[in-house]
Formats: C-alpha cells, sequence, structure tokens
C-alpha cells in the first residue's frame, strides 16, 4: 500500500502521555506552516496525534472518522500535482485571486509545502454532520501538534480531487467516504509569526 491507513481503536486516556504544552498557550501559538525541514516524523508520534484527534466530540457521537497517513514523499508529489489540475479545470467558486491561480499555474509549486506527512481525515459516512465532525477532529490534531512541536496546515487545495474517485483509490478510501480534511504535518523551517486576529464579532442575547 503506498498510504498508511489508520482506522484504530484509541488508546485509553489513562494510558495516553500527557501534553506538554499548556492548552491556552497550545490555543495562541498553532500557525499554518508553509514551510518544513526534510526531519520525518516518527509513527508514533502521529498515532498520538490521531488519538487526540479522536477525543473531539462527534454529531450523536458516531465518531466517523479515518485517517489516511500519506507517508510515500513520491505519492505526495502525485497528489498535489493531480489536485492542482483538477483545481485549474474546475476552479472552485470564488477562487480567491488570480495570485492563487498563478501559484497553481507553477509546475515547480507543491501543494503540500516539502512536509513529509499527509492526514487526511475522513467521514466513513456522507451524512448531514460529516464536515462538521472531521473539522473537530482536524482542529484537535493540529493543536496537538502544535504542542508536539510540529507544525500544520489544512490545505485546501487538495479537497477536490481527494473527493473524486481516483483521490479515494489513492487513499484507499471506499466510494461512501468523505475525505473532508488534509492536513499536512512536519517540522517547521523556522518560527511563524503571529497573524493579526480582527476583533470577534459579538452579539450578546440575553434578557
Amino acid at each position: 500500500m503506498v498510504a498508511a491507513i489508520f482506522m484504530l481503536p484509541a488508546a485509553p486516556v489513562t494510558q495516553r502521555p500527557r501534553c506538554v504544552m499548556d492548552l491556552d498557550l497550545a490555543i495562541y501559538s498553532r500557525r499554518s506552516v508553509r514551510e518544513y525541514t526534510d526531519e520525518d516524523v516518527g509513527k508514533h508520534t502521529l498515532r498520538r496525534l490521531i488519538d487526540a484527534a479522536t477525543q473531539a466530540p462527534s454529531a450523536i457521537n458516531e465518531q466517523p472518522w479515518s485517517f489516511s497517513v500519506v507517508l510515500d514523499r513520491a505519492l505526495l508529489a502525485r497528489i498535489s500535482q493531480s489536485a492542482k489540475t483538477h483545481v485549474l479545470r474546475d476552479p472552485p467558486r470564488g477562487l480567491p485571486s488570480r495570485h492563487l491561480q498563478e501559484m497553481l499555474e507553477d509546475p515547480d509549486f507543491d501543494i503540500f509545502y516539502g512536509a513529509p506527512v499527509l492526514i487526511v481525515i475522513s467521514s466513513v459516512t456522507q451524512d448531514l454532520w460529516a464536515v462538521e465532525n472531521c473539522s473537530l477532529a482536524a482542529e484537535n490534531l493540529m493543536l496537538a501538534a502544535c504542542a508536539a512541536g510540529l507544525g500544520t496546515c489544512w490545505i485546501g487545495f487538495a479537497q477536490g480531487w481527494l473527493a473524486t474517485a481516483d483521490g479515494k483509490a489513492i487513499l484507499g478510501l471506499p466510494d461512501t467516504s468523505l475525505p473532508v480534511a488534509p492536513i499536512i504535518i512536519g517540522r517547521p523551517k523556522s518560527p511563524v509569526p503571529a497573524v493579526p486576529r480582527s476583533e470577534p464579532r459579538i452579539r450578546w442575547i440575553s434578557d
């Protein structure tokens, strides 16, 4: 198999290593990382991140996740090229800028930014809350990665092609599954500065 597929039961909470980072620190330190070193990420570490992902809430406790872990760099390059071709051929509505289109047209542009690992979180069903369930798991995974000193980035460019029959076949997924969250993981090449956050739009509703 070119992609390792983890669909394993999570370890009991008491058997899991404790996170070494305060939750608030992980939330405020997490960045979308787009430059990585060549250092591999061990399967034990990746399994810890997946276990953290499975602690997310899910609608009516379905826990419908599966995790496709792609470690083959040649395969990552193939997926990157296929995904770029797919987006250019059938661009999503409202593709934000000409700059993004030019990036996709560049044959040397790797949508995975040289990261050594891609984890695709999929739902085993395509029910009403499939996207929400997988998105909650993805946030847990990204925070756990931050706590482990790793960088992550959700690669939206990959979503369209991975949801096709060819994309699902690469991931070893049945037609009934829905790939939702393609997350790259690796060791950041350098610190990523914080992005200024807008003030939240809050409406207090009370008696």
